[in-house]
């Protein structure tokens, strides 16, 4: 693993999608030359993204760093080479009874899994609302698609992640009732404006996975950026943390502080000014 040859003693954490992605979910030719430029000189840099490997090393192709990352809101940390898990967190069998009580109140979430040691993500087309159907255009070919025709398999395999996009009246009472049992992410989509529910195992979560990294990495110091909510646990435990000026107001609260925005290269900006 190159990344472990580095003598750093700091390292930084992005958050992507409303923080280093510009709200075209490109990353600047700018802020691509600056983490390159800056990472060749040794700087430890990753990001912490709700997205998937496969979604987040798209956007973010421009990139040349060999750094593990953190995927699906802490729930894996992935090398970003080999692509090996170096870290997964995992339902227990009792996600059976949320599943139960989903379907009870006509929610028919996305289900992510490890089916048969395959990655997929199932989905009961019939049963898609408005704001699922905008989601999986944009995930139109890929490999990890699995359109089912029940309940029975819309829940196979080793699952790790449930997304649930629906009208609030109906999601909000499950945030309320799970928020302490497992790791909850309840927050408007920023490209759409449709709201999201999203299940995590309860140790899933960005600030554990940092905290994983920062060991792996034998790093003292944390620096993070985000924009949303579910960025809060992050900023937590970091020795600083700087909220972009798009960010959430409860965010940007608790922020060391404010700097420019996802459009303007805020982080990029950061990072050539400070490092």
């Amino acid at each position: 693993m190159p990344y472990l040859n580095s003598n750093a003693d700091t390292l930084y954490v992005s958050d992507l999608d409303g923080t280093l992605l510009r709200s075209d979910e490109t990353l600047s030719q700018f802020t691509i030359d600056t983490i390159n430029e800056l990472t060749s000189k040794g700087m430890l840099f990753s990001y912490a993204t709700a997205r998937s490997l496969v979604t987040a090393k798209k956007v973010t192709s421009g990139l040349n760093t060999h750094f593990p990352l953190i995927v699906y809101n802490g729930t894996f940390i992935v090398d970003n080479v080999t692509e090996e898990i170096l870290l997964a967190n995992y339902f227990e069998d009792d996600i059976a009874n949320v599943f139960e009580e989903l379907f009870a109140n006509g929610i028919y979430p996305i289900v992510y899994a490890y089916i048969d040691g395959v990655e997929k993500f199932s989905f009961i087309q019939e049963k898609c609302t408005v704001g699922m159907q905008q989601f999986l255009e944009t995930r139109k070919g890929d490999r990890r698609l699995k359109t089912v025709s029940n309940t029975e398999e819309l829940i196979k395999g080793n699952t790790f992640y449930i997304t649930c996009i629906d009208v609030p009246e109906k999601l909000e009472p499950f945030y309320k009732k799970y928020k302490d049992k497992y790791h909850v992410v309840y927050q408007r989509d920023i490209y759409t404006g449709e709201q999201w529910l999203e299940i995590m195992p309860k140790k899933a979560s960005k600030s554990n996975a940092v905290k994983e990294l920062k060991e792996i990495l034998k790093c003292k110091k944390l620096v993070t950026f985000g924009d949303g909510k579910n960025d809060i646990d992050m900023f937590e435990i970091s020795d600083e943390a700087y909220a972009v000026e798009n960010a959430d107001e409860e965010l940007k609260d608790i922020a060391t502080k404010i700097i420019e925005s996802n459009n303007n290269d805020g982080v990029a900006k950061w990072l050539r000014e400070t490092y």
